[in-house]
């Protein structure tokens, strides 16, 4: 078939002549009607999550995308673009609202609308979008440590796991950079490590300089493997989150603490030390301030010490009333 002077071939998958045939017409008024009309190509919502994991595979949430989307594809995996409609949107809300809670929910309804927007605003497949409707999340978990039970934890704790969360305590560093650690990233001389942009969550790189604890923790597990540098029984660590953790958790007393939280009770204890809000985004390697100002009301001292900056300047305001 010859269509503005281009070939256009196709298997029409039947020998009927009839529906061949009728394919023919179909295909050859679709093609015209994106020539000379200027009508969009239908596009399938597959062929947009190829698209989007190629071109998102740097993101460090990468392989979280993908489990989602193997989820969502019982549900988007036979419709075409223009078929994904708010109504199916609200059914795919609902479906995964019954087994996850609504801050897990609106991630997966998010990811929807990142493609869908990236179909319509970079791709040019598709020329509206449903509004996608998230969930009220409530504010952001904070949980930490008090200085007695972080005690009582790495008393409890098996010596590999111990100095796991001693490390973790003394960095704040992601569970993920903790348990890949490389010797390559160390150097002990100088005190220092760091966590390349490509291994970071924000993607870029984070400077770690080593105190007392960080650098005695890394000192005993010199010579345990050549390029990692905490392993369990020679081989490298690729979990923290297991038995003996939560066993160790549980025989501390201590309720509803995550593996994260020790970077939450990190920042706590540093900004409680008076640490400011811009060194501790260095330090934590967060992309803004803003991450960072939760843990501002845990340093009143500080702010004390500020505050009282204007003593001098005040004093003679607060005499002359006085008089």
């Amino acid at each position: 078939m010859v269509i503005d002077g281009r070939k256009v071939q196709r298997s029409t998958g039947t020998d009927d002549k009839i529906k061949a045939q009728e394919f023919h017409d179909r295909l050859k008024a679709q093609m015209w009607e994106q020539n000379r009309l200027g009508v969009k190509a239908r596009r399938s919502w597959k062929e947009a999550v190829v698209r989007w994991l190629e071109e998102t595979s740097e993101k460090a949430t990468h392989h979280e995308d993908k489990r989602k989307l193997i989820w969502l594809d019982g549900y988007l995996g036979e419709l075409m673009l223009d078929e994904v409609t708010l109504d199916v949107i609200d059914s795919i809300r609902a479906a995964k609202l019954k087994e996850a809670a609504k801050a897990t929910t609106n991630r997966y309804l998010a990811l929807i609308r990142s493609i869908l927007l990236r179909a319509r605003d970079e791709w040019e497949w598709i020329d509206k979008v449903p509004k996608v409707r998230l969930f009220k999340e409530s504010a952001s978990r904070e949980r930490s440590l008090t200085r007695e039970q972080a005690g009582k934890l790495l008393a409890e704790l098996p010596q590999h796991l111990r100095d796991l969360v001693l490390f973790s305590l003394a960095t704040g560093l992601r569970q993920g950079n903790v348990l890949k650690l490389e010797w390559s990233q160390i150097n002990l001389e100088q005190r220092h490590a760091w966590v390349h942009a490509w291994q970071s969550k924000n993607r870029r790189p984070i400077a770690i300089p080593l105190n007392e604890a960080a650098y005695s923790v890394l000192i005993r597990q010199k010579g345990k493997h050549e390029s990692r540098v905490f392993t369990f029984r020679g081989k490298p660590l690729e979990s923290a989150n297991t038995r003996a953790w939560h066993k160790a958790l549980k025989r501390a007393e201590i309720d509803n603490f995550r593996w994260h939280d020790l970077r939450h009770t990190w920042a706590t204890w540093q900004r409680q030390a008076g640490t400011p809000t811009h060194e501790l985004q260095r330090l934590g390697g967060w992309r803004t301030g803003a991450m960072v100002e939760r843990y501002a009301h845990l340093a009143p001292d500080h702010l004390a010490e500020a505050a009282s900056r204007l003593n001098s300047v005040l004093g003679g305001y607060e005499l002359a009333t006085v008089a």
